[in-house]
């Protein structure tokens, strides 16, 4: 199960940065870094909503604010757009140093454009995407024209974007306008991945244009449909980051093993390691193609259940499946089945000095039954197969196969 944690590390002017880091199951594929769209925060849903669902394609993301932007510390109005670039490579160095190298840089609309910039100093980074980006870094001064005046006159004004109020100082207008995005992404030399939507009404899709024509192969281009700036709907974030997930496969993220093909024989399940981690394996049946694996605390790297889960699972959904094939026969009005099974070993020996294993059954049967008809079903369920191989010694027969 994925897991997020927070952490802080000095950002470039020697303020913390508060961020996030979204790991995944297991040991990640890859790690990226996220940088969030002006005004914005780590916590968009944007970033947010990507990050995480990254994490379903094994690939940790760092997630942080900007200098002086949500939980960060230091003053915004003293921040501008190479400070960003600055925060970005600061927080790529923390990454290296924590965690691993940052294989991928992902950035949202300014983020994106600081991205491109940053990666030219990143010489670890394999890969770029944008998304929503401007081709020109000065594109986010359209959100303050009426006040350029004063800014320029007076040295700095007030200004409200999105609901909340920043101070902009004429430093950090300067600084957009001398921002060189496109001489970034004709030197960036890596693959580059531009998602775009051709409605997007804060940072027209001319801009994606701009950028593709500047960059190098190999760069694609992907079309965000209908999605708006921000990314606010769920479909589309999910969207962006599977696309990211696919392409970035091929540059920077270490190949998922191959899964075998079913068994095609009844009875037969093969297992065989994964090459991943100390204890990962495929669980191949007749029809399925499964996972074991031991948890992080074992030595694992948790990319499936562990052999006692399958084998409580066993005898849980063979009882459910026991339990309904009865009633079905019985004709009882029974609406849904669900059974619990812990398992764990006793604390007291047998008599051969065996500390025995102990499945602990619950059974949830939700229907208008009387009180003998449940009584029933503990004797049903423990009339189930597997219960029986479980409650009675198995005979185990092993030979060396062809391939020892």
């Amino acid at each position: 199960m994925s897991s997020s944690e927070k952490v802080t590390f000095t950002g470039h002017g020697g303020h913390l940065l508060d961020a996030r880091l979204e790991k995944p199951a297991g040991k990640p594929r890859a790690y990226a870094l996220f940088a969030h769209c002006f005004s914005c925060s780590k916590n968009s849903l944007a970033a947010t909503r990507i990050a995480r669902h990254l994490t379903d394609h094994r690939i940790a993301v760092l997630r942080f604010d900007f200098t002086g932007l949500g939980a960060s510390e230091g003053d915004f109005a003293n921040t501008n757009f190479t400070s960003n670039v600055q925060d970005l490579i600061a927080a790529a160095e923390y990454m290296e140093e924590t965690y691993g190298a940052a294989d991928l840089l992902i950035g949202h609309s300014l983020g994106g454009a600081a991205a491109l910039v940053a990666a030219n100093q990143l010489p670890n980074v394999k890969a770029i995407a944008t998304i929503g980006a401007p081709a020109d870094a000065g594109h986010v001064l359209q959100h303050m024209a009426h006040h350029l005046e004063d800014i320029e006159t007076k040295g700095q004004a007030e200004v409200q974007i999105a609901g909340r109020a920043f101070t902009i100082k004429d430093q950090f207008v300067s600084d957009v306008r001398e921002a060189k995005v496109l001489h970034a992404a004709e030197k960036l030399k890596r693959p580059l991945l531009i998602l775009h939507a051709p409605s997007d009404e804060t940072v027209g899709v001319n801009n994606a244009t701009e950028l593709f024509m500047a960059a190098r192969h190999p760069k694609s281009f992907v079309s965000l449909d209908k999605a708006d700036h921000l990314l606010t709907s769920a479909e589309d974030t999910e969207f962006a980051a599977d696309v990211i997930a696919a392409w970035a496969e091929r540059y920077v993220a270490t190949r998922a093993p191959l899964a075998p093909e079913p068994t095609g024989e009844n009875h037969l399940v093969n297992v065989s390691e994964t090459g991943e981690g100390a204890y990962a394996n495929f669980v191949a049946t007749e029809y399925h193609v499964l996972r074991a694996d031991e948890p992080d605390r074992l030595g694992g790297i948790n990319t499936g259940p562990a052999p006692y889960e399958y084998l409580s699972a066993a005898l849980g959904a063979c009882t459910s499946i026991t339990l309904r094939m009865y009633l079905e026969r019985k004709g009882w009005p029974v609406e849904h089945i669900s059974v619990n099974v812990k398992h764990r070993k006793s604390d007291e020996p047998d008599a051969n000095g065996w500390k025995p294993d102990i499945f602990t059954r619950e059974l949830n049967v939700r229907g208008n039954l009387t009180e003998d008809q449940r009584g029933r079903l503990v004797e049903i369920a423990n009339k189930c197969p597997v219960h029986k191989t479980l409650h009675r010694s198995a005979v185990i027969e092993t030979e060396l196969g062809s391939g020892t």
